[in-house]
Order: C-alpha cells, then sequence, then structure tokens
C-alpha cells in the first residue's frame, strides 16, 4: 500500500503572534515535524496544504501576509508539493485528489490544523476517493469554541471530541509514538 503524508494549515496565524493562535500549536508542530522526518528518511510522499483566505471578512490567512507562510518547522522543501486551497476541504478545487490518485497513493496520513474544522472536513472527505487514512492526534490541535447557549468549550474538549467522532469510521486515530512504533515494525504503510 503505497502511502503518503499530508500536512493541512500548519501556517503562522496559528501560532503565538499569529492572527487565530491555537491551543498548543507549538506542540502540534513538533509533532508534526516528528512524522515529516520519518516521511522524508523513507524517501515517501509528502504533500502540504496551505489556506488563503479568499472570503472578503476574513481576519486571517490573508494573502500576501506572513500569516498565511508555513510554520518554518514544518515548511515544505522544493520538491514537496504544496496545494492551496481556500475552503475547508483540502479537496475541493485544489488538485490533490487526482494528483493523489496519479502517484498510486491509496493510504493518507494526515496531520494539522484545525482539528474541529479543516482537519475533520479533509478526513471524511478523503474516504469518498476511497483513501485509507491515519490521523496523527497529537499533531493536529484547535481552539476554544463558543457553544449555541454562549458558553466556552475548551480547545482539548473540542480536539478529543472530533478524534473520537473520526476513529474507526474515517480513519485510524494514533498519537505519534504509537504511528511511529507501528511504522518501525511494518505494521503501518
Amino acid at each position: 500500500m503505497k502511502s503518503a503524508l499530508l500536512l493541512i494549515d500548519i501556517q503562522n496565524d496559528y501560532f503565538e503572534g499569529g492572527k487565530c493562535q491555537l491551543y498548543h500549536s507549538e506542540e502540534a508542530a513538533v509533532h508534526g515535524r516528528e512524522i515529516l522526518e520519518v516521511f522524508r528518511r523513507e524517501k515517501l510522499p509528502v504533500f502540504h496544504v496551505q489556506h488563503i483566505s479568499a472570503n472578503k471578512d476574513a481576519t486571517f490567512f490573508l494573502p500576501g501576509t506572513k500569516g498565511t507562510e508555513f510554520y518554518e518547522s514544518v515548511a515544505p522543501l522544493v520538491q514537496e508539493k504544496v496545494f492551496i486551497k481556500h475552503s475547508p476541504s483540502a479537496f475541493l478545487h485544489t488538485g490533490l485528489a487526482e494528483a493523489l490518485l496519479e502517484q498510486g497513493i491509496e493510504h493518507l496520513v494526515i496531520a494539522g490544523m484545525m482539528s474541529h474544522m479543516c482537519v475533520d472536513t479533509t478526513v471524511r472527505a478523503a474516504q469518498e476517493y476511497e483513501f485509507l487514512v491515519t490521523l496523527i492526534s497529537d499533531a493536529c490541535t484547535t481552539k476554544d469554541l463558543i457553544s449555541m447557549d454562549g458558553g466556552v468549550i475548551p480547545a482539548q474538549t473540542v480536539h478529543d471530541a472530533f478524534m473520537a467522532a473520526l476513529n474507526n469510521t474515517f480513519a485510524k486515530v494514533l498519537d505519534t509514538k504509537d504511528f511511529i512504533t507501528q511504522f518501525e515494525s511494518a505494521e503501518l504503510m
């Protein structure tokens, strides 16, 4: 089974000093980097997704800003493909699915931001293309959400709920350590 890594929206606006800082974004990026190093070492395909807002009322990921740039520790190498998106799905009008299918990719390992939005949407959309998905839970993160009654739903609760919802039906959800252990023992790939 041919596998590829898909890193979603690990961009500056989600980190300290950015316009939409997420919960523990630095820790998620560290884990994303660990997975990225595995794929690069094994010379497996890596794809990056970059969100650039097309919404005139957007407050972050504004075109031409430093906030849209990839976070340095997981920035793409020249030979790694980058797909620009303008919606939560990494597949919608990006050419990503076609590129993956053209390379014979059957299995996606996914990490990125935000768990409740772009990660969730992309993981679910991957099923429509019949990709098997492994989602790296600690290489993803999100933010506090406001409930319908105005209460705050903590980011960790949001993240945990989305990982639980995706697990087994849409993806195999693993943390970085378990992924690397299974990868090294050839249980994955």
